[in-house]
């Protein structure tokens, strides 16, 4: 489907190949990019007068991250934003009363997560809820005074004080055994507490204090919203404030391999049972929106436990028929919004290695793009335009404003803290992959970059396998730490990334290993055809989850190609991780079953059959809270290289998920790394 064009973004555009600072500033390193600011979830009041957002900055001594909202005039034109809270506590999830008078949101400053408010005006904030539990989520209703929450409760309990004073028995009690009858026993990186996330409705006096919560979801035994990623964006109020429709997969024997999430209705005021408005769809509904005729719009995938199908726009009108918008445009939407003219929707995807905003008209089915080259992260829409986040790899995220003529930078949190550095130009590149299909990459220029001079490879490999290392700025993999430590930066959008189709992104489900071998063997090769200030004969390869999978399947399928491999919760085993992972929709649907009755499908691409080929340097590097690849993954990995004498080392964390989070165990990451390639690349 063509996409319409119109007035796009462009920031800092890795296509452009621009550098932040220019090429006399110092390198970008680990330690700054811990250090920069996070700016996110931008907030616009009805009238389009008040921006809130919250900006996330580094607390060294504490060793995590605390947030702040931020607030800024838009009718002033030379008014700075300013610090709206400032509490030591985290202050986060701006949400705007319908009448604009106050800003309520989320803040542990009572000593547990409650829901406060504040008027942009000034004055100080006030305690809105003083619930015995935290306050997972909220969302208050377009009209009126309702608000509906979710809080982590156990099912049985007949109120909240009863999951206050079951919660503090539990943390009492000598004897630690659990029970556990069904999976998720464990799921990301906790185990099952016996609690589920329930949706609550309440009203919000006129003293500005909560009513006594009304239990909504409770009949569906479910989380809701969804663990562990799931937010407000799974739930939605009606126009008029006096209907809730949410999100759901049961809870049952059967959760741990469906992907079946259906829509349901309840009443906000708590009366009735929820109904399912989606039941006649196996796979995944969530994302509800309200337009202003009253029909409902929502995602929806088609396939049964395939989490990353296409999520295409489906819109149930009020009497019950429901249709796609836009069927033909061949792209998954991550987020869903409605647009301020009543006939149009705002969606976020993956599109040609960029992450854009699109307004898709509900009619017609007519999709333009509103941004160009780069990641959009939160939007927000007012009468005055889109407020969006944006980044690239080459600088990372501001506020922009998309009204009616150029887009308009609003933000400038890192701008202090990015004077003086340098930051490596970026350039996409395309080459004939698997069967001669065009295939998508990016390179990142090295700190110290001159004319003439080669420098080594920093070969990334991306997990999922359906993702893109595309034209974002990653907190996690960032290409600048690489490029800072003088390494040209080479990434593949091999089969199987997102934003390409969803044939492409299909592609690598029952073939993992050859082709995006095949894919990562020619993009290498293009690169350094391409580029020829990339050397070639020292190149090291690096990736995590499944990009950690792809440096052991390189380790046996392409051993004497790089001078070293890091690979960060990579899966050696198929038949172990199958056995102990949480989410079995993934490698069911991966391999077309569960191992126990294809295991050919499993060992076909399995890493562990490999091993006698295995001769190239690994660091490997794993958290012990890791669920989805448990790090016995990691350790086997490390056991394999020990046993077969390959130079090898293992880099553990025993306070980290499949992430690496904490800021000083960030700069470790970075520094074992970056070393493990110095060595044998310098």
């Amino acid at each position: 489907m063509r996409i319409q064009p119109s007035h796009v973004l462009m920031v800092l555009s890795a296509a452009a190949g621009v550098s932040a600072a220019g090429a006399a500033g110092r390198a970008f390193t680990a330690a700054d990019l811990v250090g920069l600011a996070r700016i996110s979830d931008p907030q616009l009041s009805a009238d389009g007068r008040w921006l809130a957002y919250v900006v996330s900055e580094l607390d060294q001594a504490a060793n995590k991250r605390r947030s702040d909202i931020w607030l800024q005039d838009l009718t002033q034109k030379s008014a700075p934003a300013r610090r709206l809270t400032a509490d030591p506590a985290n202050d986060t999830s701006p949400r705007w009363a319908a009448d604009g008078n106050y800003l309520y949101f989320l803040s542990a400053r009572s000593g547990s997560t409650q829901l406060w408010r504040i008027s942009p005006r000034g004055g100080e904030a006030q305690a809105v809820s003083s619930l015995p539990v935290d306050v997972g989520t909220f969302k208050l209703a377009p009209v009126g005074s309702r608000v509906v929450m979710s809080l982590d409760v156990y099912p049985d309990c007949a109120d909240l004080a009863c999951t206050a004073e079951r919660s503090k028995q539990d943390t009492a009690k000598q004897a630690t055994g659990e029970i556990h009858d069904q999976l998720f026993v464990r799921h990301w990186d906790s185990w099952d507490d016996g609690k589920r996330s329930q949706l609550f409705g309440a009203v919000i006096g006129a003293d500005g204090r909560l009513s006594q919560p009304v239990a909504l979801s409770a009949a569906v035994a479910a989380n809701v919203p969804s663990r562990p990623f799931g937010g407000d964006e799974e739930y939605t109020l009606s126009n008029d404030g006096e209907r809730v429709i949410f999100s759901a997969r049961l809870a049952n024997a059967s959760e741990a391999w469906s992907t079946n999430f259906d829509l349901y209705e309840v009443d906000a005021a708590g009366g009735g049972a929820p109904r399912n408005l989606t039941a006649d769809n196996p796979a995944w509904d969530s994302e509800p929106v309200y337009l202003a005729n009253g029909d409902l719009a929502y995602l929806a995938m088609r396939r049964p436990g395939f989490e990353s199908d296409r999520f295409g726009i489906m819109l149930r009108e009020r009497s019950g028929k429901t249709r796609e918008v836009a069927p033909q445009w061949d792209r998954s939407v991550s987020t869903l919004a409605r647009g301020t003219d009543g006939k149009s929707l705002l969606a976020v995807a993956d599109d040609l290695g960029q992450h854009r905003l699109f307004k898709v008209d509900i009619g017609s089915g007519k999709v333009t793009a509103l941004t160009g080259d780069g990641q959009v992260g939160g939007f927000t829409a007012g009468p005055r335009g889109i407020i969006v986040t944006q980044g690239s790899l080459v600088h990372p995220a501001d506020l922009y404003w998309l009204g009616r003529g150029p887009a308009t930078r609003l933000s400038t949190v890192n701008d202090d803290r990015l004077a003086g550095i340098s930051l490596g130009a970026a350039e996409p590149f395309t080459f004939s992959g698997w069967n001669n299909e065009t295939v998508h990459g990016y390179v990142v220029r090295p700190h110290g970059y001159t004319e003439g001079k080669r420098f080594p490879v920093a070969f990334v490999v991306h997990g999922g396998p359906q993702g893109s290392f595309q034209n974002i700025w990653n907190d996690r993999w960032n290409a600048q730490v690489f490029a800072g430590g003088g390494y040209g930066v080479v990434m593949i959008d091999f089969h199987g990334s997102t934003g390409y189709g969803q044939a492409f992104t299909d592609s690598i489900s029952g073939d993992w290993g050859d082709k995006p071998l095949e894919d990562l063997q020619k993009g290498l090769a293009a690169a350094l055809e391409r580029f020829v200030w990339l050397d070639g004969d020292q190149v090291c390869s690096l990736g995590a989850s499944y990009g950690g999978f792809m440096q052991n399947w390189i380790a046996g399928k392409w051993p004497d190609r790089f001078r070293c491999i890091v690979n960060h919760a990579g899966i050696f085993d198929q038949r172990s991780m199958y056995y102990s992972t949480e989410e079995l929709w993934f490698p069911e649907w991966e391999n077309g079953g569960p191992y126990f009755a294809v295991p050919g499908n499993y060992e076909k691409y399995n890493p562990a059959s490999l091993v006698e080929n295995w001769r190239t340097p690994m660091l490997v590097s794993h958290g012990r809270n890791d669920y989805r690849v448990p790090y016995t993954q990691g350790l086997a990995t490390f056991t394999a290289l020990q046993r077969r004498g390959i130079e090898s080392r293992l880099l553990f964390f025993p306070d980290e998920n499949h992430w690496v989070l904490k800021p000083a165990n960030s700069v470790q990451w970075y520094g074992e790394v970056l070393a493990w390639l110095d060595r044998h690349l310098k």
